[in-house]
């Protein structure tokens, strides 16, 4: 047997889902530049889940549903208030309240196709209403209620501050969730099929995948570039910070991925909506850091930036704390775990790859008064 670190290369499965071809990402066959440009994040849900695009009757459903299931069970609610609120990382709290959450779904255990839909639905909706409520009672607020008359991406704004976002705000935000709603076969996604792949239930494969995107080579990345922004403070000090890091070879975030050579389809998307966010704000600066940076960095080392970079400003300049950057990378990628966990429990093969062993030969026991 031969080992492939990381499984760089390594086709793992087949999947209708999303593809990465010729650095061209793919939602079951749509580009991904034709999709933030014209569709909703819901649109995106669907597709995903069915592998077409609804009809309008099919859409005005799903938001529905996804409406009709937003509350939380009361439960979370308390279950929060015993955190160690000063202590606790957003996606620590969101990875229990999951987990928690199948405790008082009914069907959890069940594993028919109508349940595991019905599963979908309540945690694609379930999952903006725990960021946002956890958010706010951290703060010492009440949660904020959803409201009927609010899409997904505009309801999340709406929990997150009780104020009804902006058009621009629901717009951002919307593209946002779209760009992130799936991408193959990442770390998390992975984790999903491999756990549910032994017949777990989605709440469990949904919790697994948490775990892994809570790490910053995964989905912290964003949180860790926006501390950058934060510790280069101003523009004029861009280009002598990434000089600095280089020179010390610490690792700048935000740029290069492992399945792209010429970059990443998504960041163009993203770095336009910082810079109508970042001028509605009065906050150029955050903008204009990040095309700095993104120059002082790529004239050294050829590696554009990624998904993760112009994120971080959009949602700084929508005013959402720093660390629920990765929580929100969790409320769209949840739409494409469950799309992998339905494919994989409609053809399942129990996920076990094998070790290239490299430790020592054959040894003899021997008795601890021996040794």
């Amino acid at each position: 047997m031969t080992s492939t670190r990381g499984l760089e290369g390594v086709v793992a499965t087949e999947s209708s889902i999303s593809s990465i071809i010729d650095d061209t990402l793919t939602y079951v066959g749509y580009d991904i530049d034709d999709l933030a440009e014209n569709a909703s994040f819901e649109e995106v849900v669907y597709l995903l889940w069915h592998k077409r695009l609804p009809k309008e009757d099919e859409l005005a459903e799903l938001k529905q549903q996804l409406s009709d299931n937003m509350a939380l069970p009361q439960e979370i609610l308390n279950h929060f208030k015993t955190y160690p609120i000063d202590k606790v990382h957003p996606m620590s709290a969101l990875r229990s309240a999951v987990s928690l959450l199948g405790l008082y779904d009914d069907l959890s255990e069940d594993m028919s196709d109508e349940a595991n839909y019905q599963k979908a639905i309540n945690l694609q909706a379930k999952i903006a209403t725990i960021v946002t409520a956890f958010s706010r009672v951290r703060k010492g607020l009440e949660p904020v209620e959803p409201r009927a008359d609010l899409g997904y991406a505009a309801n999340f704004l709406y929990m997150l501050s009780g104020k009804e976002p902006e058009d621009i705000e629901v717009e951002a935000f919307d593209k946002a969730l779209v760009l992130h709603a799936d991408h193959e076969l990442n770390a998390s996604t992975f984790t999903a099929r491999v756990c549910v792949a032994t017949l777990s239930d989605m709440y469990s494969g949904v919790t697994a995948a948490i775990g892994a995107l809570k790490g910053p080579l995964h989905g912290g990345a964003n949180e860790q570039v926006m501390k950058m922004l934060s510790e280069i403070g101003s523009e004029e000090n861009a280009e002598a910070y990434i000089e600095e890091k280089l020179a010390n070879k610490e690792k700048i975030m935000g740029f290069g991925h492992r399945v792209y050579r010429k970059g990443d389809p998504r960041a163009k998307h993203l770095r336009e909506m910082s810079r109508q966010l970042t001028k509605l704000r009065g906050e150029e600066k955050w903008y204009n850091m990040s095309i700095r940076v993104e120059a002082a960095f790529t004239a050294q080392k050829p590696l554009p930036p990624n998904v993760d970079f112009y994120s971080a400003s959009v949602y700084h300049s929508l005013g959402i704390d720093h660390d629920l950057f990765t929580p929100i990378f969790a409320v769209s990628r949840v739409s494409g775990w469950i799309a992998h966990i339905l494919e994989q429990y409609a053809n399942n093969r129990l996920i076990r790859p094998r070790a290239d062993y490299v430790g020592p030969g054959m040894q003899k026991y021997v008795p601890i008064n021996e040794r």
